[in-house]
């Protein structure tokens, strides 16, 4: 399991430092909604109720629907300003006794693990709950609203369990039941007696959820017959890929009216790279061949300027060694 909230509970001056699990999960059976006729996946669009537009989520706005049907669009300000709580902490308010708390109030249950640091307090509570035979009643913000829970014990695990309020429970008002209709005490003697002969304990292993296992077995057994449907891909996604090809193409397009609209430089540039075996994705092999001609014109001037010096230098060289020789004659003779 991962934990979903850290935290701590405040028992008195002791914080327990606690980790948050959630307790149960769901197995109900999950359908897809599907067109019979080729297995595609059914999908749900946000349209507007006024213009019949499809709105994109960037767009779509909390609105608070009033008691005579108007509208309250609220913006990011205002939410901000409602009371919102962050903190870490599970705040104790009172021990009641666990009879006072209706099963109904229940709502989500998770379980809460003690840190290292925290296991000798998060024993002290546990015990303390159980010899008490009390829930520990508590507000927690799990997310940013404070909400009411208790703790309680279960197989040696501190359960924090949200409760709803109040006002969330309906009140059962049935005309049929108004009446003051009560049973005879033949039929109450009756009853009593079906009562007895099915008394007995409850053992969850005892009964099994035999739909989810029956839907379970029907589609394995439709996979082993090849009873498959072949869902093709969606056209959605097709024409997404259509239109993004074709702004592609749109750019390319663009970018070569671009270039032959430039100055007499560029067309020449163009004509060049057409030579070298421009194609139509963009001329990139143009690109590449004027780019590799380039690099090979610049090392033939390279090599012929080097060629140059060395022929000049080989030049002084010869001119020098000519006039020293012409000296040294010029001398003999003198003497």
């Amino acid at each position: 399991m991962r934990a979903i909230w850290k935290g701590a509970v405040s028992f008195g001056l002791v914080n327990v430092p606690v980790r948050l699990f959630s307790a149960t999960e769901n197995h109900d059976v999950q359908f897809r909604q599907v067109h019979e006729k080729d297995g595609g996946r059914i999908k749900y669009q946000r349209i507007c109720s006024i213009d019949g537009e499809e709105v994109p989520y960037s767009d779509i706005a909390k609105g608070y629907e009033a008691a005579d049907g108007q509208m309250v669009i609220l913006s990011d300000v205002d939410l901000k300003s409602l009371p919102t709580r962050t903190t870490k902490e599970i705040s104790i308010e009172k021990f009641v006794p666990s009879e006072q708390i209706d099963p109904l109030l229940f709502d989500k249950s998770y379980y809460l693990e003690p840190d290292k640091t925290g296991l000798k307090p998060y024993v002290l509570l546990r015990d303390a709950l159980e010899k008490a035979d009390r829930m520990a009643l508590v507000t927690v913000s799990v997310r940013t609203r404070m909400t009411l829970a208790v703790l309680r014990v279960r197989e040696g695990v501190i359960v924090l369990q949200t409760l709803l309020w109040a006002d969330e429970v309906r009140k059962p008002e049935f005309e049929s039941l108004s009446e003051e209709t009560h049973a005879t005490q033949k039929e109450l003697a009756m009853a009593s007696s079906l009562v007895d002969s099915l008394s007995g304990d409850y053992e969850p292993d005892e009964f099994e959820d035999d739909y989810s296992e029956a839907v379970a077995k029907l589609v394995e057994t439709k996979i082993e017959g090849g009873d498959i449907t072949e869902t093709p891909e969606a056209k959605g996604e097709e024409s997404e890929v259509v239109d993004l090809l074709a702004a592609l193409q749109r750019s390319v397009d663009k970018a070569k009216a671009a270039r032959s609209g430039g100055s007499a430089a560029s067309a020449a540039s163009g004509a060049a790279s057409s030579a070298t075996g421009t194609d139509g994705d963009g001329g990139t092999a143009g690109r590449s061949a004027s780019k590799s001609t380039a690099k090979k014109t610049a090392a033939k001037a390279t090599t012929a300027k080097t060629a140059a010096k060395k022929t000049t230098a080989q030049k002084a060289t010869t001119k020098k060694a000519t006039t020293k020789t012409a000296a040294k004659k010029s001398t003999k003779k003198a003497s």
